[in-house]
């Protein structure tokens, strides 16, 4: 049994493996905090890696000029940003645009929030603070306490009090005035809690990353049935929020801020603050914090949703092409380099060179199957059928269906424009008209698509087109009359044309 001291010890020990308390124990810790509260902004939650280095580096220079040579590490921006990489302090990840940025871990935003309250005004045992504590207590003993009775009687005299608070503003129509030191001191206990936000929005965003890797990594693995590994990872990825705690308390937490109404209340409410004549004490970094609160919730939020989207979207990704001797094939590939890395690495001298694969391995294969397991040769085809394309295939029915006879056609308008040619000039230059020529075909021939069909030979007899409309009587193959009406049209036929 360990005693008091030890276990105090042990969780001190404990404690201070977080990367949050390891970052402000380091030697570097205040290079480390300004270098990155510089460079991440609430305005600029990510920058580019490539833009991360450029800036630092001007920045260690700058303080180089100034004089603190002597205080700064001896490595580069590259370098920094690594070691901050494996400390966890910064997180690098690409974007959906391919660019591979940075931005700052949980660790390193509450390690941020602490050196700034460190650095400026110091807490203070204030009215507000104690209220706001005691109203936590409230809160969470009515909650905890299930008793009908007692929460009955609570809200009665919740309703009591209220109510004798309205009637005094109504009887007297004033407000109690609150002292402006009062006022400031709820402010600030407002910014101590404001402060809290982008930490603990970080923890979420990181909580679901995590969640990611381990559904990934568990996949990968691929120790169950592949459809119940399916329906597990699928059902987490569509519900990836309420798969981890932070998760699940962010959820709750979205419930009471999340609503775009509430947001537009506490805009207002803060303007009112900030036109208060009181306002005018606090300091332009209070001031700024305060009216940009809304703003970091709404931050915090896509923060967390990005963090959602991209786990559902990877989780999705790798159960739809998930292949197991894949992955094993990459993974035993990777352990291959790695050895041979390990085997090379302790011979190895700087900048030695490396020959490189110039040509993949050819696989030595001395015959390839070229058929398969059948004994007997293949065989060709059997020949296609003669098939006579002039032939009466179709039936009577079938061919009293189908398009235009322009044979008949043709004949019947060269007999019709024979007997009905005109012994004067003058009326044979009028033409045949095409009605009259369909109304003195057969029935076979005064089918509806025959009527087209004369057309059609019509136009390249060469039409001449009238002012009256034509009507003729089509007969279809079952016996049904159809009355068609069309503008009328004149043929000039062969004989016509040659006089």
């Amino acid at each position: 049994m360990i005693s008091r001291v030890e276990g105090a010890y042990l969780g001190a020990v404990r404690a201070f493996q977080n990367p949050m308390l390891d970052l402000l124990h380091k030697r570097h810790a205040p290079l480390v905090v300004a270098l990155l509260s510089v460079t991440f902004t609430a305005e600029r939650p990510t920058v580019a890696v490539a833009d991360a280095h450029t800036e630092i580096g001007d920045a260690l220079e700058q303080l180089r000029v100034a004089g603190h040579g002597e205080t700064l590490p001896t490595g580069g921006a590259r370098e920094l940003c690594r070691q901050w990489a494996e400390a966890g302090w910064l997180v690098r990840q690409v974007l959906d645009d391919d660019v591979e940025v940075y931005r700052l871990s949980a660790h390193a935003v509450g390690a941020l929030e602490v050196a700034g309250r460190a650095g400026g005004a110091r807490a203070r045992v204030s009215k507000s603070r104690v209220r706001t504590l005691l109203d936590a207590v409230e809160r969470l003993a009515q909650d905890a306490d299930p008793d009908v009775l007692v929460r009955m009687a609570r809200l009665d005299a919740e309703i009591g009090r209220l109510q004798a608070e309205l009637d005094r503003v109504q009887r007297t129509g004033t407000v109690e005035t609150v002292d402006d030191e009062e006022l400031l001191e709820e402010a600030e206990n407002v910014l101590h809690l404001v402060r809290e936000l982008p930490a603990d929005f970080a923890r979420v965003a990181e909580s679901i990353k995590a969640m990611q890797r381990d559904v990934v990594t568990a996949l990968r693995q691929d120790e169950r049935p592949t459809g119940d590994v399916l329906r597990e990872y699928l059902a987490r990825g569509e519900q990836v929020m309420e798969s981890t705690a932070e998760g699940r308390a962010f959820a709750g937490a979205l419930r009471l801020i999340g609503d775009p109404h509430r947001l537009d209340e506490l805009a207002a409410q803060l303007d009112v603050v900030l036109r208060h004549r009181f306002s005018r004490r606090l300091g332009p970094q209070q001031g700024t914090e305060l009216r940009e609160v809304v703003r970091r919730i709404e931050q915090g939020l896509d923060q967390v949703f990005a963090a959602q989207r991209e786990a559902s979207s990877v989780i999705t990704s790798q159960v739809r092409h998930h292949d197991p001797l894949r992955d094993r094939q990459v993974d035993a590939l990777l352990r291959d380099v790695m050895t041979g890395l390990q085997a090379w690495m302790p011979d190895a001298r700087r900048f030695q060179p490396v020959d490189p694969l110039r040509r993949l391995p050819i696989a030595e294969v001395e015959h390839l199957r070229q058929t398969t397991g059948a004994l007997q040769p293949p065989e060709p085809p059997a020949p296609l059928a003669d098939w006579d394309d002039d032939g009466d295939v179709a039936s009577g029915d079938a061919l009293a269906w189908g398009g235009p006879h322009y044979a008949e056609l043709d004949a019947h308008l060269a007999a019709f424009a024979a007997d009905r040619r005109a012994p004067d000039a003058d009326a044979a230059a009028d033409g045949v008209d095409v009605a009259a020529v369909f109304d003195a075909a057969p029935e076979d021939l005064r089918r509806p698509v025959d009527l087209l069909g004369l057309l059609e030979l019509a136009h390249a007899h060469g039409m001449t087109e009238t002012d009256r409309v034509a009507l003729v009587d089509a007969v279809r193959p079952d016996g049904a009359r159809r009355r068609l009406a069309f503008g009328g049209v004149t043929i000039r036929t062969k004989d016509q044309t040659d006089d």
